[in-house]
């Protein structure tokens, strides 16, 4: 007998997520995976980021920036492989959203999203993440790698990595935010 592996949507996935407690899932194409709780140097350097983003998109009224894993529905499909990534900081223009936010998922792309690396992140997973993000029209994705002190920058144009020495632009997404890449890490 074989049997036929099953997905689950992403409103199935809504239900089952509020009926755990002390989990942090993600759902990966159908499939329901377990996120590890971050640590310290990730909630602060987290926090330093959205600081600088949340003062920087209030003062300009540019929109909405919500942290702390939010889940986005980046696909659905009819085969049911939905994908609901949570996010760990990500800016939503006034075009995109205008209106308060729901309190369930978040049924369209951020326009940035911002990962900060955790020891337990998989390569594999963060490229996964980062092709879902784009294609599902992120147009730029900032992941950052604390270990070595640098971040990527991601757009459907390529990569770009910025070192300390260098300094972090929102480009079009973020009119004239700039801030040294050194300043979102502890000393």
């Amino acid at each position: 007998m074989v049997l036929e592996k099953q997905f689950i949507s992403a409103d199935m996935f809504m239900e089952y997520v509020e009926q755990i407690d002390d989990r942090i899932v993600e759902l990966v194409e159908g499939v329901i995976v377990d996120i590890s709780r971050p640590g310290g140097e990730h909630g602060e350097i987290l926090m330093l980021v959205a600081g600088r983003i949340h003062n920087h998109v209030r003062e300009h009224n540019l929109g909405r920036v919500v942290v702390g894993n939010t889940g986005f529905v980046l696909e659905r499909r009819d085969d049911g492989k939905d994908t609901v990534r949570g996010l760990d900081l990500a800016f939503i223009s006034k075009a995109k959203s205008s209106e308060r936010l729901s309190s369930g998922w978040i049924s369209f792309a951020p326009d940035l999203a911002v990962e900060v690396i955790s020891p337990s992140n998989k390569a594999g997973d963060i490229e996964l993440k980062i092709r879902q993000l784009l294609s599902a029209g992120t147009s730029v994705i900032w992941i950052v790698y604390p270990d070595l002190r640098s971040i990527t920058i991601h757009t459907t144009a390529g990569a770009k990595t910025l070192m300390e020495d260098d300094t972090l632009t929102g480009g079009e997404v973020l009119p004239d935010f700039e801030v040294s890449v050194a300043d979102i890490f502890p000393s």
